[in-house]
């Protein structure tokens, strides 16, 4: 089977990038961040502090996650219910950040996923997917631009979707994000080894899906 693994910070253009690229290469597209925001989501809505290890631990087996693909578009369902647009507020992406920092979550999540790419090809992206995931993928790639660049696209997609928005909260989100990401004692957000660097910072969406696709079928 082949597996890819992009990593990379947050506002990458990873699992925008990522569900194109698998769409076109045929692969299974797993997005493990809405996993975690998944969790987050739970966490929030049962009032317990996302940053609470024992609290979200214990929640844990209440927690049924599905992942589906529904019109060639996946589709992630929490005990039964589709939260793939719930789960992308920046409260949820910030409570996702938080819930990761936890071992047990890992834990919860990691066999999912390795199984997932054990059964078909793969294209799966996240914070740690090159580095303790899939440590063996066919091809590792960390995605990434400057924190402006990624604030500057987050802007307009929050403000597409008519949420308001202003530039330096959504860049002070991404830098907390990279921080906490990059910070945590599990898993911490960092580029393996042998995986290829990719920065789009200036270059456009369809410059990137270009050189991101060239890159992985040079390294298939």
């Amino acid at each position: 089977m082949i597996s890819v693994a992009i990593d990379g910070p947050s506002g990458a253009g990873k699992s925008s990038m990522a569900k194109r690229l698998a769409a076109d290469l045929g692969y299974t597209y797993v997005d493990t961040g809405a996993m975690y925001r998944s969790i987050g989501l739970y966490t929030l809505r049962q009032g317990k502090d996302p940053a609470d290890a024992a609290a979200v631990e214990a929640l844990l087996p209440q927690i049924h996650l599905d992942i589906r693909v529904e019109e060639g578009t996946q589709h992630i369902y929490l005990n039964g219910e589709d939260v793939s647009e719930a789960i992308r507020t920046e409260e949820c992406g910030m409570a996702a950040s938080a819930v990761a920092a936890h071992p047990a979550v890992r834990a919860f999540l990691l066999d999912t996923q390795r199984d997932l790419a054990a059964r078909q090809d793969v294209l799966m992206d996240g914070r740690d997917i090159g580095t303790v995931v899939l440590p063996h993928a066919t091809v590792k790639i960390f995605l990434t631009a400057t924190p402006e660049a990624r604030a500057t696209r987050r802007l307009a997609e929050l403000r597409q979707k008519g949420q308001p928005a202003e530039y330096d909260k959504v860049l002070a989100d991404i830098r907390q994000r990279d921080y906490q990401d990059s910070h945590r004692a599990v898993a911490p957000l960092r580029q393996a080894e042998d995986a290829i660097l990719v920065d789009t910072s200036e270059i456009g969406i369809d410059e990137s899906f270009a050189l991101l696709k060239k890159t992985v079928l040079e390294n298939i």
